[in-house]
């Protein structure tokens, strides 16, 4: 089999050749493989990097990540933006005038040089920090426009004809209807929204969840294989079980429906606790959940998550590449690579990876050990 027949065999609940073998590579370990590049492409140079590596590429663009309302104006929507250098961050001010109000967000992104495409801002300042703000956002949001429609077509076709058999597309959504929400809230309002004014919080959700529906139904009918959802902040580690049934899960599964009923795959994206929430990621439907963190990252048993979830649901993980891969010794890094395929291997739907994106500073040879224990371990014949 070749990579992309290996990761959608898995990926649609049968027995591949052997287990994919698909650790994470973003902007910061690129830029640190590739010290030379003034710029990196998670598509182009993740390629570059799995064909000399030899692994089954899972390629993870950000291009669509943001929401199209972030980017540019509507009417009734003006959008502008201005950013400054402050102390070593980057700080980007958004605002945003519609016809009775302004709403502002203000971004902060450590300066990494070429590897700052990948970092994740901290939002310092959130669009909608009053109900007044959230009312008029539902007011005046625009929905997907063709102009970015046709921007996702156009990148993934483009990104397919260079990815050839080497791997599939999974390309972030702006997606996860609870960190979106989120994003634009605050967490600590948004969390405490359904006790202050639960209509308003399913209000808000509500239309969230609407616009990704259209916004990541369009992204899925593109030349990509699966959709990232990025659905990290509700874990197990900040809300409860019941929490989670109540006021996220509604929201994320229709997501995720949509998507499904689009034609493409979801790549649900945990990489912390999860450990009570199994139940819940088993009723929500996803295709594959990633990463099964371990502590410290997260509270996640490969073999229970394997046995509570596996026969419905793809998983990928869980070496921890930070505390762990950075400093073993190849060997220590090859034991530990067999012990956790042969446990993920069984029955199938799963993929060998790492627990989140590789870190610069990772030693070659413990990726190379790594890669190569995996694929020894993984076969099925």
């Amino acid at each position: 089999m070749n990579s992309r027949q290996r990761l959608m065999t898995v990926l649609e609940g049968h027995i591949p050749d052997r287990v994919p073998v698909a650790p994470f590579v973003q902007d910061e370990y690129l830029s640190y493989y590739y010290p030379r590049k003034r710029h990196v492409d998670r598509v182009i140079d993740a390629l570059e990097l799995a064909r000399e590596l030899d692994f089954d590429l899972i390629a993870k663009h950000r291009k669509f990540e943001t929401a199209h309302f972030l980017k540019k104006s509507f009417p009734n929507w003006e959008l502008s933006r201005s950013a400054r250098s402050e102390n070593g961050m980057q700080v980007t001010q958004t605002t945003i005038a519609t016809p009775v109000r302004v709403l502002k967000q203000e971004v902060v992104t450590p300066e990494s040089g070429v590897a700052t495409s990948g970092v994740h801002a901290t939002i310092r300042k959130h669009l909608l920090s009053s109900a007044k703000d959230i009312e008029v956002f539902m007011e005046y949001v625009p929905p997907p426009d063709d102009e970015t429609i046709r921007e996702m077509h156009d990148a993934a076709r483009e990104w397919r004809t260079l990815m050839g058999d080497d791997g599939i597309l999974a390309p972030w959504g702006w997606a996860g209807v609870f960190n979106a929400a989120a994003d634009l809230r605050g967490i600590e309002n948004l969390m405490m929204e359904p006790y202050m004014d639960e209509d308003l919080y399913v209000a808000f959700m509500d239309c969230i969840t609407n616009l990704q529906c259209s916004y990541n139904q369009h992204l899925a009918e593109t030349a990509i294989e699966c959709v990232g959802i990025q659905a990290h902040m509700a874990n197990s580690g900040t809300v409860s079980a019941a929490y989670y049934r109540d006021y996220v899960l509604p929201y994320e599964k229709k997501l995720v429906s949509a998507i499904h009923t689009a034609g493409k795959k979801t790549v649900f994206h945990n990489c912390g606790p999860a450990g009570t929430l199994y139940p819940c990621y088993r009723e929500l439907g996803m295709t594959l959940w990633e990463t099964v963190s371990a502590e410290p990252q997260g509270d996640n048993d490969l073999a229970k998550a394997k046995a509570e979830l596996g026969d419905a649901v793809c998983l990928l993980g869980n070496l921890d590449q930070i505390n762990f891969l950075k400093k073993a010794s190849p060997e220590e890094v090859d034991a530990a690579t067999r012990r956790i395929v042969s446990i993920g291997k069984p029955g199938g739907r799963y993929i060998f990876s790492t627990s989140d994106f590789l870190e610069k500073h990772t030693p070659l040879e413990n990726v190379k050990a790594m890669i190569r224990a995996a694929r020894e371990a993984g076969g099925y014949s």
